[in-house]
């Protein structure tokens, strides 16, 4: 193996060590944010439908370092932020008549 090789390696090893700090930290302040009912209706989001939960992920952490949160987010307030993030996804249903 040559050196550039190990030192891409170790490259790829921090990269991987840095992801998982960074999630950690996400998952430390989403826990803050969220109720324990919201938290976990998040985590079955997740489990259903990554990108839908990325991006509402991404939304609360942005209103929350925004400092536009003043309070803790309940269910029913999460609900509607995932309902209003899947509204702007278009559906198409094709049906084929052979």
């Amino acid at each position: 193996m040559s050196i550039g090789g190990v030192m891409s390696d170790e490259y790829n090893i921090n990269q991987i060590e840095q992801m998982k700090q960074i999630e950690e930290m996400k998952k430390k302040m989403l826990a803050t944010i969220l109720t324990k009912e919201a938290y976990e209706r998040l985590a079955r989001v997740r489990a259903v439908n990554p990108t839908l939960a990325g991006q509402a992920e991404l939304y609360l952490l942005q209103i929350y370092q925004a400092g536009k949160l003043k309070e803790r987010v309940q269910d029913n307030k999460l609900k509607e932020v995932l309902m209003a993030l899947s509204e702007n996804k278009e559906i198409n249903i094709k049906r084929c008549r052979d």
